[in-house]
């Protein structure tokens, strides 16, 4: 019957998992699970041999995420694990085995999604399997080991010193019980050593790292020669080393380091992904060695092992990045000037875009990239040093603002891949997957699997050489179709200098820890004017500025925030920081390049600050007391862009507005469910629609509750230009669910962004951040103007901070009424945001001529700033 037939079903799939346990083939995993799938929903509920049917399909899950690092594997075999220890009555002697099968699932799944409940749920689920094993059981060993991996997981995520206690108590433990010669004795000392290295980082205390070194050592001598486990543990066992000898100087822990860390690398077959990592720990090894001995030989050990590590085509990318981040850092502390500075950062910043994974979500890449944008800015200090303009320029186009610069494309590279061709993309998706998880399988916990060699280590460097060959082999065909010849592939300076705009510079400022400089990018030059900043100090700006904003509580637009009136005279306050911040800004970072660009000054200037710089307001730097006053605003418009490419876009696909679209769509949101009121927006709306009304424009006001979220994305599409007068909160960690407070819901950048905004010109954000104890520092601020841009509007008007219901309303009427007095002067009739930027540079002066010099009135007119052309 059914029953029967299901246990063959069993059967055959051990058949295949052993299969796929001897070669690696993820065919035979593939068939293994279809078959226990099978199996599962043939057996009845009730029936005995049902957990032990869907521990074994849990366990098949399981591998499967261990090789190719999906999720919804490890999802999968949390589910039907779980059924199984559910289905399986206490005192059952397989329950301990289903428990920690169970428990292990959750703590790799931890280990991805860092969800700390699930550390939780597998230590308890570990402890449990231990308890219900009596003493002298041959599985209480395993049992224990993976309780004490739990417990270590834990400790790496928390930092609970319990945690780590308990980690090391039970894997000594475990050591005690295992006899020796048993198979695992080595795989248990190794572990017992990690959490021993673990207890000497986190305390300091030399006892932990001298107990990991003498169980490391035995876990090496147990294992035998030709071992695929050998270079592991040989290589752990150095970085032991590596570790002890800063706190010794004992020449002979980096000796043995050293030494141990090239026997790993010997046993190793060229192209095995683990290679990369001895290679890079034998370039940690040789650093340290030419740090305490300064013989140069050292030196020159660590830079050609650092290369060996980051140059290859095959291994994880990142083990990669950090390897030529090493090699080029050595290179800047010491060789400055060597020509390699410039190979060691390319390679760097070539594998940035690697990292986050072609096949992941927008917000999966972001995550995977919000911590990589300070390596652009030390790269371009470096090319600077070398007076190298041109690769500072491409450095940092290639490696800031990643998503943001996909985004600003509509489409990723890939996407536009498969328009062409739907095979060559997914392939290209599939080849960088495995790429990635390439190398990163673990070793098996529990005792089971631990006795069968999953796949050998030749076949796992020649599936990973035979990967990165595919790589090579794809990339060069994706480049042979037309209009896809640079794919993948960063845009050099000539061609990012090809369409500037005419109006004026693009005046790049590069922000690092060793020095600041500016790129002054004019049309009809070959590359941009580097001009050093040597006495520009961002971080003492920015601490001040901030202190600035929570003391004035500039949080969010809401009826306290209305906009700052005149002081009586002899109230007024003297030299207080905001006005040394202006002034410095304008004296260290603005006159020069006002000075340099060109004699006469141009009247449109963008900036495309980096670092902490995104804070400062570049365009209301200046003097503003005493009788030598002058500011930014005597010399140019100012307007801002996220990176130089999301401007020279704009340029190059120049367009009149469509006359069908032409218009203007205005909403006001006053009373927002949870949100404060914001009676000014009403009458802001109103004010602005009465105008462009009497002007012949096409528009359309809605207010309040009758708009749903639907109903503005369908506005949007239909009408050039929006306004949108309601609060915005902004979100930092996942910049596409920033979004817009409406009575009737909330409309998130990310379902803009899948919007048809073929026909966006510009966009008003009369909106900003209300998320309460948290000040609105501009780089989230940037984040929902950028997000604007890369939808498709080609102007935004947005705030660097909160601004005040009143002082909101000021502006907006006045830029308005600076627009439509402009319309038609270009010879179009359309209603556009071309004057956008002189319009914004007029209502904020108009505003500031209204207000006093004190800090406050300050904070009231500054944070309003235009970003694109």
């Amino acid at each position: 019957g059914h029953v029967d037939f299901a246990a063959q079903l069993n059967d055959y799939a051990a058949e295949r998992l052993s299969a796929f346990k001897r070669t690696g083939d993820l065919s035979a995993l593939t068939d293994a699970t279809k078959m226990l799938q099978q199996a599962a929903d043939l057996t009845p509920l009730s029936h005995p041999n049902l957990p032990c049917f869907l521990d074994n399909l849990g366990n098949s899950f399981f591998f499967r995420f261990d090789g190719t690092g999906e999720l919804s594997d490890i999802h999968h075999a949390i589910a039907v694990q779980q059924r199984a220890v559910d289905l399986t009555p206490m005192g059952h002697p397989k329950l301990p085995n289903y428990l920690t099968n169970l428990g292990n699932s959750f703590s790799y799944r931890s280990e991805r999604t860092g969800d700390l409940s699930d550390i939780s749920h597998a230590i308890a689920l570990q402890q449990k399997a231990a308890d219900l094993t009596p003493v002298g059981h041959a599985d209480l060993p395993d049992y224990l080991n993976n309780l004490g991996n739990a417990f270590i997981g834990r400790f790496e995520r928390v930092g609970e010193l319990s945690d780590l206690a308990e980690a090391i108590e039970v894997q000594q433990k475990v050591v005690e019980l295992t006899p020796a010669g048993h198979v695992d004795l080595p795989v248990y000392l190794n572990n017992l050593g990690k959490s021993l290295i673990c207890g000497f980082e986190r305390t300091g205390e030399l006892s932990f790292i001298a107990a990991a070194i003498e169980a490391q050592w035995k876990a090496v001598d147990l294992t035998p020669t030709g071992h695929a486990d050998l270079p592991a543990r040989l290589n752990n066992l150095g970085v032991s080393f590596t570790r002890h000898f800063p706190r010794t100087r004992e020449p002979s822990d980096i000796v043995h380091a050293i030494s141990l860390q090239q026997k790993a690398v010997d046993l190793t077959p060229t192209g095995h992904a683990d290679q990369l990592g001895y290679l890079n720990n034998l370039g940690v090894s040789f650093q340290l060695r030419f740090t305490s001995s300064g013989d140069i030989g050292f030196l020159e050990s660590s830079l050609r092992y650092y290369k060996a590590a980051a140059t290859p085509t095959v291994g994880p990318p990142r083990a990669r990045l950090t390897a030529a981040k090493s090699w080029a850092r050595i290179l800047i502390q010491h060789r400055p000037q060597s020509g390699e500075v410039i190979h060691a950062f390319d390679t760097a910043l070539g594998l940035v875009s690697l990292i986050a994974g072609l096949e992941q979500t927008v917000e999966g890449r972001y995550t995977q990239l919000e911590n990589t944008s300070g390596l652009a800015l030390e790269a371009a200090a470096a090319a600077c040093t070398l007076d190298r303009p041109d690769k500072a320029l491409e450095w940092l186009e290639q490696g800031r603002c990643l998503v943001w610069s996909q985004l600003n494309h509509l489409r990723t590279p890939l996407d536009d891949l498969r328009i062409q061709s739907e095979n060559l993309a997914q392939r290209i998706a599939d080849v960088s997957k495995a790429l990635e998880t390439a190398g990163s399988s673990r070793g098996q916990s529990n005792v089971d699997m631990s006795l069968e060699q999953k796949i050998s280590i030749e076949d796992k460097a020649r599936t990973h050489l035979d990967l990165a060959r595919k790589w090579d082999e794809l990339l060069k065909t994706a480049r042979g179709i037309p209009g896809f010849g640079s794919f993948l592939m960063p845009l050099p300076c000539s061609t990012i200098m090809q369409h500037l705009p005419e109006s004026g510079p693009i005046v790049v400022i590069n922000i690092d820890s060793g020095r600041c400089d500016a790129l002054a990018l004019l049309t009809g030059k070959d590359e941009p004017l580097h001009i050093p900043l040597p006495n520009f100090s961002t971080l003492t700006y920015r601490s001040v500025l901030e202190s600035q904003l929570r003391g004035h509580n500039f949080r969010s637009r809401d009826l306290e925030l209305r906009g700052a009136r005149p002081l009586p005279i002899g109230k007024r306050h003297k030299d207080l920081p905001m006005h040394q911040v202006l002034r410095g800004l304008f004296e260290e970072v603005v006159k020069p390049k006002v000075d340099r660009t060109t004699g006469k000054v141009p009247p449109r200037l963008w900036w495309c600050p980096t670092g902490p710089l995104s804070f400062l307001p570049l365009h209301a730097a200046g003097i503003y007391r005493g009788s030598n006053q002058e500011s930014v605003f005597d010399y140019v418009v100012s307007s801002y862009t996220p990176t130089v490419t999301a401007l020279t876009d704009r340029v190059k696909s120049s367009h009149l507005v469509d006359s069908k679209a032409s218009g203007l769509f205005l909403t006001s949101q006053p009373s927002v469910p949870g949100a404060c009121s914001i009676p000014g927006t009403t009458k802001e709306v109103r004010s602005i629609f009465e105008r462009a009304e009497g002007r012949g424009v096409k528009v359309l006001k809605i207010e309040g509750d009758e708009m749903t979220v639907g109903e503005c994305l369908e506005h949007m599409q239909r009408f050039s230009c929006i306004h949108l007068a309601c609060h915005g909160e902004q979100n930092a960690a996942e910049p596409l669910r920033s979004r817009f407070l409406f009575h009737q819901g909330s409309l998130e950048l990310g379902t803009i962004l899948k919007s048809n905004l073929k026909r966006a010109d510009l966009a008003f954000l009369s909106a900003c951040q209300t998320s309460t104890g948290k000040e609105t520092l501009s780089d989230e601020a940037v984040h929902l103007a950028a997000g604007m841009l890369a939808a498709g509007y080609r102007r935004v008007v947005g705030t660097m901070w909160s601004i005040g219901d009143e002082a909101a309303q000021d502006v907006a009427t006045s830029f308005y009424e600076y627009l439509l007095t402009r319309e038609g002067e270009d010879g179009a009739d359309n209603f556009d945001g071309t004057h956008s930027a002189l319009a914004l540079h007029h209502a904020t002066q108009k505003l500031r001529l209204s207000l006093d010099d004190s800090e406050r009135s300050l904070l009231t007119w500054i944070p309003f700033v235009h970003f694109g052309l």
